[in-house]
C-alpha cells in the first residue's frame, strides 16, 4: 500500500500520476464524465435549463480535469503547496457542481416516467447514474486532496 500511495508532502509527476492516490482518480473522473457528457447530448429534453447546467458541468469537469492531469503529468506544479491548494479548491467546487447537476438531472429523469420516449428515459437515466459515480469520484478526490494538502 504504501507504493501506490503518494508521499505526503508531495506531489506526483509523470507516471506517478497514474499510480498515486488520490491521483488516480483522474482517469475514472475523465471517463464518468464523458459519459455523462455524450448521454446528456444524445437527450432531448424540454426543460432545457437543468440540462444546460448538466452540460456545463460535465464538459467544464471533463476539460478541467484534463487539464490538470496534464499539469500534473508534465510536472508543472513543481511539488509547491499553492498547487495542492489548488487541487483540493478544484475538486471541491467540481464536487458541488456533479452533485447540484445530479440532483437537477434525477428531478427532470423523474418528471420524464411517464413521457413515451422510452430510450431517451433509459439514456436520462444512465447518465443519472454516471453523474452520481463523477460526484462520488470527485468527493473521494476531494478528501483525499485536502488529506495531502494538510500535510504540506
Amino acid at each position: 500500500m504504501a507504493s501506490n500511495t503518494a508521499m505526503m508532502g508531495h506531489l506526483p509527476n509523470g507516471v506517478g500520476v497514474c499510480t498515486t492516490i488520490p491521483d488516480i482518480l483522474y482517469v475514472p473522473e475523465l471517463i464518468f464524465g464523458g459519459l455523462v457528457w455524450i448521454l446528456v447530448a444524445c437527450t432531448y429534453v424540454v426543460p432545457y435549463n437543468p440540462q444546460g447546467w448538466v452540460m456545463f458541468v460535465s464538459v467544464f469537469c471533463f476539460v478541467m480535469t484534463f487539464i490538470w492531469l496534464v499539469v500534473f503529468a508534465c510536472g508543472s506544479h513543481g511539488n509547491s503547496s499553492g498547487w495542492a491548494t489548488a487541487d483540493f479548491i478544484y475538486h471541491f467546487i467540481a464536487t458541488a457542481f456533479y452533485l447540484s447537476a445530479s440532483v437537477a438531472l434525477a428531478k427532470v429523469t423523474m418528471d420524464l416516467k411517464s413521457d413515451p420516449l422510452i430510450k431517451e428515459y433509459k439514456l436520462d437515466i444512465s447518465a443519472v447514474v454516471f453523474s452520481y459515480v463523477a460526484t462520488l469520484l470527485y468527493f473521494v478526490h476531494t478528501i483525499l486532496s485536502a488529506m495531502r494538502w494538510k500535510s504540506f
